[in-house]
């Protein structure tokens, strides 16, 4: 049996690599090829997405990132409990990096990014350390290391050591019955779905925006994710929003403008895709090779090529729409997940 360990999932606190592990496991339940049991503990219980599902009560429940580190740290050195309730497997994927706890099987391990690695002025001397301790030392003893992109891959062999013979990488997928197009009618925002973190890059995006209202002083900017101080003239934030509401605004979105400096996936602009939204995103991480020609990309850095990006496709929406739907197309849990079940049968056949 494979087992998909869960125990680290915070809803609401890790962005795409939740929503990540939830349409795998809902895949994996849908294709049923394989025995893989999800293994989540009560802040997640149903995340296992219809697999079978045990709840593994040694595993507190914590908000706060400080909270979630101590949790882990005090599981990690108390976890013969947890490994005797979860008991012997075959193999096991660690979908949210961190193995915890350790089991005696062969191992995956997803890696989402090295951005502590890429980026270690954006996390203060505790995360640091234990995202090294964790996430570094979790992929480089699991047996194989799955990754979202080839450029996280690179930076895995680059940054971590690991040989790229162990490393796989899958893309994630996406709901087409969710993030779907419509006859809605584009209005005049550009979107931005991102965390408030450093690295999202807001303040560049917001000098971008005030160039942009010089020549379009109706335009709006709408930033989803979180909440912010100070917001410019015409920037307004909705927060935190479900998953149907932020497709609702994808298809009434004039397009969707991604600066961030870093990225592992980047789902947000292929979901915008996916809904007819055209696409301006930053020439950084892997957002090239997920969006491929179907995305105007941009210098994250400069201000003034963010906003003349946005400019070209709010001048001319049709083509960058019809690139975005095909290029989405591509993408499916069901394509994911299979892939998922291949490392799966690799670590039974080793």
């Amino acid at each position: 049996m494979v087992g998909l360990v869960l125990l680290t999932l915070s809803p609401g606190e890790i962005g795409g690599s939740e929503t990540y592990v939830r349409g795998l496991a809902r895949a994996l339940a849908v294709r049923g090829h394989m025995p893989v049991t999800a293994y989540v503990s009560r802040a997640a219980a149903d995340a296992g997405e219809g697999l079978p599902t045990d709840v593994v009560d040694e595993y507190p429940i914590a908000r706060s990132r400080r909270g979630r580190l101590a949790v882990r740290a005090l599981v990690a050195a108390r976890s013969g409990s947890a490994r005797r309730r979860i008991g012997v497997l075959d193999a096991v994927h660690y979908p949210l990096t961190v193995a915890v706890p350790r089991l005696d099987a062969r191992a995956a391990v997803t890696l989402h990014d090295t951005l502590h690695r890429d980026l270690p002025e954006l996390f203060g001397r505790a995360e640091r350390l234990y995202r090294a301790i964790a996430y570094d030392r979790s992929a480089r003893r699991a047996r194989l290391v799955i990754v979202p992109s080839a450029f996280v891959r690179d930076r895995a062999v680059a940054l971590l050591g690991i040989p790229g013979e162990r490393i796989r990488v899958i893309h994630h997928g996406l709901d087409h019955d969710r993030f779907r197009p419509s006859s809605d009618e584009r209005e005049p925002f550009l979107l931005y779905p991102a965390r408030p973190w450093r690295h999202k890059n807001h303040a560049r995006l917001f000098e971008a925006f005030a160039l942009l209202r010089r020549t379009r002083p109706a335009l709006r900017l709408v930033l989803t994710g979180g909440e912010f101080r100070a917001l410019p003239d015409g920037v307004e934030s909705r927060g935190r929003v479900s998953a149907d509401e932020l497709a609702t605004l994808y298809r009434r979105a004039a397009a969707l403008v991604f600066p961030s400096l870093y990225e592992g996936f980047g789902q947000p602009p292929l979901e915008a895709l996916a809904c007819g939204c055209p696409v301006v995103a930053a020439r950084a991480g892997s957002l090239i090779e997920v969006c491929g020609d179907a995305a105007r990309f941009f210098d994250p850095h400069s201000p003034a090529d963010i906003a003349a990006a946005a400019a070209e496709v709010l001048d001319a929406p049709d083509e960058w729409r019809r690139r975005g739907l095909e290029r989405a197309a591509v993408f499916t849990w069901d394509a994911c997940a299979a892939a998922h079940e291949d490392v799966y049968r690799e670590l039974l056949a080793s």
